[in-house]
């Protein structure tokens, strides 16, 4: 171990749609976790790592807390609350409101029994006053002591270096866990699915996005050739559903597939032929069997 070498474990938590992907994404400088402007876009817990000369961070982007309405929501929710007593620092992120939340009230009643190091991140800040951002900083002391409260904006990247300098302050000496170029240890398989279902997210109504999943059949290199060829199923729940997946004369799935692919060659760092189908499942977010097949195979789901 290097002396005076700093390593941990960080959890990012909050409610859906609150800007935890995109923090995530911004503290390691890369795209890793999915985004979207859609409540409830991640729903695995996913880990990306920052490494310097200095220390380790290891990030945890977990699912948004919400009122689950399906075994789905409740694995996403349940994902997001194991990480609490297992991290060194939490991050919980919240709006500049000026009155707290629901969820933030609930939230915060589980993190007064962690032992995890707590830090309040008021993110969103671009375009509100110094005076909105105060009186939002006061309605949370009230109700809790943080180790730190940082107004930042994670989309404009402000105050980003200050949460990274104060995030070195808190954590231990450790070990490097993982080598120096190393950003993430998610599969690439599971990478690939999620760019997919961002695409999907972007470009499909409202209302569907919330009931697909992806699922990576094929992905393998030809032979004597840099090319990777992928075969992916877009599952949803509803004929109705299947056809504006598809599109009119296949327009919206070559779409999703255009936009999927140059992320994905960014991500594999080669040219990839994607092929896509759609499929339906239907009530799929209620079977515990299917959620398995598409990898949400937490012991949560047992639960």
């Amino acid at each position: 171990m290097k002396k005076d070498f700093k390593s941990g474990f960080i959890s990012i938590i909050g409610r859906a749609n609150v800007g935890k992907s995109t923090l995530m994404n911004r503290l390691v400088g890369e795209k890793i976790a999915i985004m979207s402007n859609k409540p409830q876009t991640t729903r695995h817990q996913v880990r990306t790592i920052l490494t310097t000369d200095h220390f380790q961070a290891i990030f945890i982007d977990t699912p948004g807390i919400h009122n689950p309405k399906n075994k789905l929501g409740n694995f996403m929710v349940k994902a997001a609350q194991t990480t609490l007593n297992e991290v060194d620092i939490i991050l919980f992120l919240v709006e500049p409101d000026t009155t707290v939340g629901k969820i933030e009230e609930e939230i915060i009643e589980k993190l007064k029994s962690v032992n995890s190091i707590v830090f309040l991140c008021i993110n969103k800040i671009d375009g509100k006053n110094k005076k909105e951002i105060l009186k939002s900083i006061e309605c949370y002391k009230e109700i809790m002591n943080f180790q730190e409260i940082i107004p930042i904006s994670a989309y404009e990247s402000i105050n980003i270096d200050t949460l990274i300098k104060c995030i070195l302050k808190y954590l231990p000496q450790g070990p490097q866990f993982f080598p120096n170029d190393m950003i993430t240890d998610e599969p690439e398989r599971q990478l690939v699915a999620e760019l997919i279902r961002e695409k999907s997210l972007h470009l499909l109504d409202k209302e569907i996005p919330h009931g697909i999943a992806v699922e990576i059949s094929a992905m393998k290199k030809r032979e004597n050739s840099e090319i990777v060829d992928i075969e992916a199923t877009i599952v949803c729940e509803r004929d109705s559903h299947k056809r504006i997946i598809i599109g009119k004369n296949g327009q919206m799935i070559k779409n999703i597939g255009t936009n999927a692919r140059r992320d994905i060659e960014r991500l594999l760092g080669s040219k990839i032929y994607l092929s896509l189908w759609v499929k339906v499942k239907k009530n799929w977010r209620d079977s515990e069997f299917l959620l398995k097949n598409y990898g949400y195979n937490k012991q949560e789901l047992k639960e």
